[in-house]
């Protein structure tokens, strides 16, 4: 009999690694997410459709905060060591991310503190997190001189205490371009191993970053993949000249029908979706103007990079920062902005669905509630665009399960 492997998703978002763990047969308990625009698109997927979580009673099945979680049920927290192989996710990374303002004070950088809590009570065999590259970096003015919080969270989770074992931890940095994923994105991946079982599982935390490079071409391979993937390979088929028609989640705005499939790639994202229309690829409302200095830029601006002062001079673009993607190449790390990006053939930004096929979401993973919001509405609402940007690649979460499976079973 195989070996059920179970595990919970904290700040599990829109479920991009629960998908991934789903598909390296790991069993989830339950996921903690606190936004109902997120957890309405994890529920549809991975519980209505896939059936992957276990719920447990005293727990609603809804979104939940962690806070309110770790206040109203310590005990039931505490009954379930010794049933939880592994706690997976990272908090929230808009207060430690280079691509925002990184600010210290940001109230979600406390959550590493709900995070840790959550350990401590639940005292999982592994733990799997995840975390922007820039939780690795110094905040330059704070009154710690510069902390780190990667080193701040392996100090607390490596120090054992009262009814406390504490964890042997490895972070590294990968770049998920590596694995698969048509996208250049770095995140910080810590591993840590309870010290009570570290010795008998006759692996250690920086076993995991070994096996995931040794398997990745295996992987990859029995996937009908390459090793690397561009963003032709990705998204060649979702293009608005394949023919428009009328989105069918979206009033007066228009969506584009499939084209043959051009890659292995797409033949994967595309295997289990028997639609017409694909899901989310409703076109953005661009003025006459925005469409007309996307073509000068598609035409004269060069591919790849973000665009230069002189070029945002001489193409009259008012934006802080446009990045000007090629088909050839993988994308840049892609933000919750979507605005950021023009599309490599056509005067228009991406569209969720593109933004989900660079994420490595399958097409028949469909995303729920509002495509976009704006001003204050940013802080407290999570739609599809941000949805996408914040997750795990589901891709890179099997890679990831699979090696983890192999640390805690031997095999």
């Amino acid at each position: 009999m195989p070996v059920i492997n179970t595990y919970i998703d904290l700040f599990a978002g829109c479920g991009g690694l629960s998908l991934g763990l789903n598909q390296s047969e790991w069993q989830g308990l339950f996921a903690i997410e606190k936004s109902p625009f997120a957890f309405k698109t994890l529920k549809h997927n991975l519980i209505d459709n896939l059936g992957h979580f276990n719920w447990p009673d005293w727990l609603e099945t809804k979104n939940h905060d962690i806070n309110s979680l770790l206040k109203n049920n310590q005990q039931q927290l505490k009954g379930l060591r010794g049933t939880v192989d592994m706690v997976a996710g990272g908090p929230p990374c808009q207060g430690f991310s280079t691509a925002g303002r990184r600010e210290e004070s940001d109230h979600r950088n406390a959550l590493i503190s709900s995070y840790i809590q959550f350990i401590r009570l639940v005292q999982p065999k592994i733990i799997f997190f995840e975390n922007v590259k820039g939780f690795t970096q110094r905040f330059d003015k704070n009154k710690s001189k510069g902390i780190k919080y990667s080193e701040f969270v392996q100090a607390k989770l490596r120090r054992s205490g009262k009814d406390f074992e504490g964890y042997e931890v490895c972070g590294q940095l990968i770049d998920f371009s590596q694995f698969g994923v048509p996208q250049k994105r770095t995140r910080f991946i810590l591993v840590g191993i309870r010290k009570d079982i570290f010795q008998s599982l006759h692996h250690t935390p920086e076993d995991f970053f070994e096996l995931i490079k040794t398997h990745r071409k295996e992987f990859l391979i029995n996937k009908g993949l390459g090793l690397t993937a561009n963003l032709k390979d990705a998204i060649s088929d979702l293009l608005e000249k394949n023919g428009t028609v009328q989105s069918p989640d979206s009033k007066g705005f228009l969506s584009s029908v499939y084209s043959k499939v051009q890659s292995p790639y797409q033949k994967l994202m595309r295997s289990k979706t028997t639609q017409e229309i694909p899901d989310s690829h409703r076109f953005a409302h661009h003025s006459a103007g925005t469409v007309q200095m996307f073509q000068n830029l598609l035409d004269a601006a060069p591919k790849g990079k973000k665009l230069s002062d002189a070029d945002k001079e001489l193409f009259n673009v008012k934006k802080r920062g446009l990045f000007m993607l090629d088909a050839a190449k993988p994308a840049p790390t892609l933000t919750s902005h979507p605005d950021d990006y023009v599309h490599f053939s056509e005067p228009r930004i991406l569209s969720v669905r593109e933004y989900a096929r660079i994420q490595t979401f399958p097409d028949w993973f469909e995303f729920k509630d509002k495509y976009t919001t704006g001003g204050i509405l940013r802080k407290v609402e999570v739609p599809r665009y941000t949805q996408v940007g914040n997750a795990i690649p589901p891709l890179f979460g099997e890679q990831a399960g699979l090696a983890l499976k192999q640390i805690l079973n031997g095999r």
